[in-house]
């Protein structure tokens, strides 16, 4: 009895060791099966620290179409692409006026950005009633993400799905911020956010050390090559789709919208245009002096040709 006892015990700690090696090799796969108990409530963390209604919201600003901003010494540019529902409808709005010093233009859903800007609008109201004096970018910008923060505390609500591109000017001089539904903000000199943003940020990558010392046309100029950057490859920039917003230190904010934006997309042609010329000059300058160089090749290769053929005939005579 004793031996079939011990017997039987072995089994069982064999049994429950089996078991255990289980569980620990379906750990690593074990929240992706149960994701949904941590992704209804924005206050509950996955076993990996993450929160995956920020994600979603996060998500949502990638379906929206893209918007561009970009900052020099004196001024900030917003660049953005507007969409429409259907055929029949108007375009959405995507760059709004906060005051004369500051805008904002938006990716994800409008009506979050709507909800943002009239908060913003209120803050500088506010800033000018009581203390006589605009609202600072960075105040306006941190007031807005502290009430985004909040919203990934609070049980039964959502994160704002959309995320915001802040530009203004102030007593330190301009300033483009990026608004993420997290409440994360960040300061750039030139980001993209929305559909196919990647591509726009690549080139911004590429030319940024140009900006702080752009004039207001280039900046422009940088913005629409960025934007266009983003477009599918049977969409064009019109004066339908696109939205260009400017604001200065001595120059309040312009958002050019239909019929006004006509004037930075024509002279984005224009430059468009003139770069194209001076490179197939450049091209056409290359092949001609090849061309030339090949010439002189062949003249000398035949002239050396001549004079060895002398020197064959000298040599014959001299046998």
């Amino acid at each position: 009895m004793g031996k079939c006892y011990k017997k039987d015990e072995k089994e069982m700690e064999l049994k429950m060791n089996r078991e255990e090696k289980q569980d620990l090799n379906s750990s690593s796969h074990f929240w992706p099966q149960f994701r949904n108990n941590y992704d209804n409530d924005v206050t509950t963390f996955s076993p990996t620290g993450r929160i995956f209604q920020v994600e979603y919201a996060l998500e949502a600003i990638k379906q929206g179409s893209a918007a561009v901003g970009l900052a020099s010494k004196n001024h900030v540019v917003l660049v953005a692409l507007k969409r429409n529902a259907e055929e029949l409808g108007s375009y959405q709005k995507k760059v709004i006026k906060i005051d004369e010093h500051m805008g904002v233009a938006l990716a994800g859903l409008a009506p979050d950005a709507r909800v943002l800007s009239n908060f913003l609008r209120q803050q500088a109201m506010t800033s000018k009633m009581v203390f006589n004096r605009p609202l600072s970018v960075a105040k306006a910008v941190y007031s807005i993400a502290d009430k985004a923060q909040d919203n990934t505390q609070s049980a039964g609500g959502r994160p704002y799905g959309v995320g915001l591109l802040v530009a203004g000017v102030d007593e330190s001089g301009p300033h483009l911020y990026e608004f993420q539904p997290s409440g994360s903000v960040l300061e750039y000199y030139g980001t993209a956010i929305g559909a196919r943003s990647q591509a726009a940020r690549t080139f911004l990558e590429d030319n940024y050390e140009n900006f702080a010392d752009a004039t207001k046309e280039k900046l422009i100029e940088y913005g629409l090559t960025a934007l266009r950057d983003t477009l599918a490859q049977d969409k064009e920039l019109n004066l339908h789709n696109t939205t260009v917003a400017v604001v200065g230190k001595d120059e309040p904010l312009k958002v050019y919208d239909d019929d006004e934006v006509q004037q930075w997309l024509d002279l984005l042609d224009t430059l468009s245009n003139s770069r194209h010329r001076a490179a197939d000059d450049d091209d056409d300058d290359s092949s001609s002096d090849s061309g030339e160089d090949g010439e002189d090749g062949k003249d000398n290769k035949e002239a050396e040709k001549k004079e060895d053929g002398d020197g064959d005939g000298d040599k014959m005579d001299t046998d």
